[in-house]
């Protein structure tokens, strides 16, 4: 019996398995109400579907915008850039369901990266305007009067995000969020990517990179260099060497991140993530400082050396902590692979690992050099005066 029972369950696993493809496909999905449409593609990111007929001699667009696994809290949207490739600038057909349990359908040009979506005529006409909701399932329906001056390649926009009440909120600026936008060519159906979402994940990635490889990994190698080297006689003076060649990388690649970060705030004005630039330019003018602090490095001998060690540890010191706590900030915003995060965290706990390890064996070679140089020492009393009447006794 268990036998038969195996091929069965497997064939049954498979079969579901093929039905469930199916559904993902545009081409499989049938609308009520006898609507047709010609065309339809897979968008790559949200569970999004487009559908349209286009009827070239009218410049009539007639479209069924359709996404799934949305809840009833949640705001979806579709739209066309007639002047760019990105949000900014896009003419979108917005729908949700209200709190009464009603769906609502309306237009709203997205005139700055702060909207919330006000309701406001379009750069084009549109008609049919209306949504439906079932199923976890949303879909807008209009049609659009292009015209023409879009052309029969259009760059496309469709997103969702969290409502507050009736109140459509912010969406994520994460992952599949930033990546929902491409082209649509109305003649061939071709679908494809503007570039612009993938180019600035690309920047976002360099930026962790460099931050996380220079503030976050760099900077406590050198300080553990500094802190545990020097111990070592024989270490002098290659671990002052050592330490500045790795701190001086470290804030060169970390300026060099902190520039991308920069470059990227500057195109995304209205997206802010206030604690994690704070941080960051509050490094930056540490990082500055403790450079620059090089060239007022007193003497050992002098007397406002020990000063000048204090002010170049206490800052050192929270550069460092300041670049860890910051650089957990960009995983949260960056929402990476997981194992990216966690190789991260072994770097710092073996870094960790490393300084308890040796700041106990330090201790092990100072307290034997102390001990050995005491008893070097010839005793006080056999000394001077006191060691010529010892001799005479």
């Amino acid at each position: 019996m268990a036998g038969i029972l195996k091929p069965v369950l497997f064939f049954s696993v498979v079969m579901a398995m093929t039905f469930s493809s199916h559904a993902q496909s545009c081409s499989s999905y049938s609308f009520s109400g006898n609507r047709v449409f010609s065309s339809c593609n897979d968008l790559p990111v949200l569970n999004s579907f487009i559908y349209y007929n286009y009827d070239s001699s009218s410049g009539n667009l007639q479209i069924a915008f359709r996404q799934t696994g949305v809840s009833s809290s949640t705001w979806v949207a579709w739209g066309i850039n007639p002047s760019s490739t990105n949000m900014l600038g896009c003419q979108a057909l917005v729908a949700y369901q209200q709190t009464d349990g009603t769906v609502r359908a309306y237009t709203s040009p997205i005139t700055s990266y702060t909207t919330q979506l006000q309701e406001g005529s379009l750069s084009f006409d549109v008609s049919g305007l209306s949504a439906t909701y079932s199923n976890n399932e949303m879909i807008i329906f209009a049609t659009i009067g292009l015209n023409g001056s879009s052309g029969t390649t259009l760059n496309q926009v469709w997103q969702q995000g969290p409502l507050s009440g009736n109140n459509p909120g912010q969406h994520s600026t994460t992952g599949a969020n930033v990546q929902s936008m491409g082209t649509l060519n109305l003649v061939s159906g071709q679908t494809g990517s503007t570039g612009s979402g993938n180019s600035k994940i690309k920047k976002r990635n360099i930026h962790g990179v460099l931050n996380a490889v220079s503030w976050g990994i760099l900077m406590p190698i050198g300080a553990v260099i500094a802190r545990y080297l020097k111990v070592f006689k024989s270490a002098n003076p290659a671990w002052f060497y050592l330490h500045v060649s790795c701190q001086v990388s470290a804030y060169v690649v970390g300026v060099a991140g902190w520039g991308t970060g920069l470059k990227l705030g500057s195109e995304s004005a209205g997206v802010q993530y206030s604690a994690h630039r704070n941080i960051g330019i509050i490094l930056f003018c540490l990082a500055t400082l403790q450079v620059f602090a090089l060239l007022l490095r007193p003497k050992p001998d002098h007397k406002f050396r020990f000063y000048w060690n204090i002010y170049h540890h206490l800052v050192g010191y929270t550069v460092i902590i300041l670049a860890v706590i910051n650089i957990f900030k960009g995983f949260n915003i960056l929402n990476p692979v997981e194992k990216w995060k966690n190789a991260y965290i072994g770097v710092i706990v073996a870094l960790a690992v490393i300084a308890v390890l040796l700041e106990a064996y330090t201790w092990v070679v100072v307290l034997k050099r102390r001990k050995s140089e005491t008893a070097g020492k010839p005793p006080h009393h056999i000394n001077g005066a006191n060691g010529a009447r010892a001799e005479h006794v």
